[in-house]
């Protein structure tokens, strides 16, 4: 499937989204300085598009241990690499997206409801333009924050 690259009204959208995603259409627009018509119709587009999958409510509980979490090095090629990440930055399951040296370019922090769920992100992961290669480590246990 292939993903569109996102505006930056989309990204910074999904990004309040992600923070709380029943906020109110006229809080969202005065954050992202536009209308409330231009956030329903982007919205609507997001929903269509099959960008954004559903609204839902996060308990303490789940904020705090998803069902998997993992963590992504990726490879992406260098006349690519701005839009790779912000493509990358659009994916609601990406909690964390961080720039590196050495053989790999990004470090992925994700969390995710189930196995399932990890294999259809990663999958849109690797689907992304400018990504050329990827490797993944579950979290199993954390020991020390």
């Amino acid at each position: 499937m292939y993903m569109r690259s996102l505006s930056d009204l989309e990204h910074r959208l999904l990004t309040e989204l992600r923070s709380n995603g029943r906020a109110p259409v006229s809080q969202l627009a005065e954050k992202l300085g536009v209308t409330r018509a231009t956030v329903t119709k982007k919205m609507g587009q997001l929903e269509t598009q099959g960008i954004i999958v559903g609204y839902t409510v996060r308990t303490a509980s789940d904020a705090l241990e998803p069902g998997v979490r993992a963590i992504s090095m990726v490879i992406v090629e260098r006349k690519n690499s701005s839009q790779a990440i912000a493509d990358v930055r659009g994916i609601p399951e990406v909690t964390a997206l961080h720039t590196t040296n050495g053989h790999w370019d990004l470090v992925l922090e994700i969390a995710c409801r189930d196995l399932p769920d990890f294999d259809r992100v990663l999958h849109h992961i690797r689907s992304v333009k400018g990504v050329v290669n990827t490797e993944s480590s579950l979290l199993l246990r954390t020991i020390s924050r």
